[in-house]
């Protein structure tokens, strides 16, 4: 009984993605903050390369993949897809359940799919220098790693809860040649003013971005770039949703439900777009699961609105599900998943009614990735739990109703770096923490009103 699914060694995706293409609408303008007027290249042109400019507003069905991306990609693409038995067995479900697992990736997740391409067109455009935030270091890592693979300095700030809780992701980055101080730092005007304020801040990847950002803005040498939420960070995360096509296609198989985490939304759209295009273009009955947790509820909490990508107010204004652009999270262990607001892609199409939103508490995520693991042998970073959460959730109501369900889910990186969420999860010491809603009207009162 075969659980592994491979591609060929060369049977690498040749294009990226872009679903922009083939949306029923189009998605809402991206906003400049003082004129109030859609965004051009030239607003960009300080922070990003014209090439990735360029993907930003495309609106091609698909962008070819540089042969030179490709060749690094190599390193660990095409990523195996399996046949959780073992899972259906413990579940006694009659639902057959697949993961497309990204964790073999040398820097341990999905991240370095983007990376690879952002260090690429970076270094082609004659970029010197990077400055980028992390949340739980997956992409800090994979940037870090890209850099050293195209000769690019970088600095990292990363947001402090995690550089405390997660020392090893730091230790990646710097054996790849990154710069990494806890965000918010005093390295720039951003981070002085949050420790002004707040001098023990946990920070967030909104701060993060605001210090990242201003980094780039203040160097002619140095570009910014960010791991999820912009259009092409996730039109280069395609690569993961076209080869599962053709896994599914060997399996003989076809996906009833795609499950993914969501923080920004970059590996879930990495997952599902290929798949919704099916759905889209074919009239695929196919459904759509974002998982996030109930402590950052974006989603399913969130207004649907104008807001800042980050806490400082310096970038364009997105349309997306925010929380308010001051949020500050709790230090949950899901670090990647700590942003206050979704990409704009994730959000229309959830606006539209072709994905589906659940949250969890962080205990019933360590639950199922126990289990998981016990089942199947790989350990999940935790923000990847949460899609087992959705995918166990669903094979369990599959056994209910008596289906045979066909489950999908990104398994977006391994848990390596994060067992002493996993010892604290064994402590019973994890908390389960619902954002209040009053904290959210308060952060709400921030966001602009267009």
């Amino acid at each position: 009984m075969q659980t592994k699914f491979l591609l060929p060694e060369n049977d690498i995706p040749e294009a990226w993605y872009n679903i922009v293409a083939d949306l029923p609408s189009p998605p809402p303008a991206v906003i400049h903050p003082a004129t109030r007027q859609p965004i051009g290249p030239e607003d960009l042109a300080p922070l990003f390369p014209m090439a990735l400019i360029a993907q930003e507003v495309a609106a091609d069905r698909y962008i070819p993949i540089p042969e030179e991306v490709r060749e690094v990609y190599r390193l660990y693409r095409p990523t195996p897809l399996f046949r959780a038995h073992r899972l259906e067995r413990t579940l006694d479900t009659p639902a057959r359940i697949y993961y497309k697992y990204e964790g073999v990736s040398p820097a341990g997740s999905h991240k370095p799919n983007t990376a690879i391409a952002q260090a690429y067109y970076n270094k082609a455009e004659g970029v010197k220098r990077l400055a980028t935030e992390t949340g739980a270091g997956q992409w800090g890592s994979a940037l870090a790693m890209a850099c050293s693979f195209f000769g690019l300095e970088l600095k990292v700030y990363m947001v402090k809860v995690s550089y405390q809780q997660k020392p090893y992701r730091r230790s990646m980055m710097q054996v790849w040649g990154a710069a990494v101080v806890p965000s918010p730092s005093p390295d720039t005007q951003a981070g002085r003013s949050i420790l002004a304020e707040d001098p023990e801040s946990p920070g967030s990847l909104g701060i993060a971005i605001s210090e990242a950002v201003e980094d780039a803005a203040t160097r002619d040498d140095t570009k910014y770039s960010l791991g999820s939420v912009l259009n092409h960070v996730l039109l280069h995360q395609t690569v993961v949703g076209q080869e599962a096509l053709k896994q599914m296609e060997q399996a003989g198989d076809e996906a009833d439900v795609v499950i993914g985490c969501v923080g920004g939304g970059s590996n879930y759209a990495g997952l599902a777009f290929p798949f919704l295009r099916r759905r889209l273009v074919e009239g695929a009955k196919t459904r759509f699961i974002a998982v996030e947790p109930e402590a950052c509820p974006s989603l399913t909490r969130g207004e649907y609105r104008y807001d800042f990508g980050d806490t400082a107010a310096t970038t364009p204004l997105m349309k997306m599900h925010t929380l308010g652009h001051t949020f500050v999270p709790p230090g949950i262990h899901a670090g990647g998943l700590r942003y206050h607001a979704m990409a704009p892609l994730i959000c229309h199409l959830y606006e539209s009614g072709l994905i589906e939103a659940k949250a969890y508490h962080q205990n019933a995520v360590f639950q199922a990735a126990v289990q998981f693991a016990r089942a199947e042998g790989i350990i999940p970073a935790p923000e990847s739990a949460h899609a087992i959460r959705s995918a166990i959730d669903e094979a369990l109501a599959a056994k209910e109703a008596g289906e045979a369900r066909v489950i999908l889910f990104n398994l977006s990186g391994h848990g390596h770096f994060d067992m002493g969420a996993y010892d604290q999860y064994f402590a019973g010491e994890l908390q389960d923490y619902a954002y209040p809603e009053d904290a959210v009207r308060k952060a709400m009162k921030a966001v602009p009103v267009l």
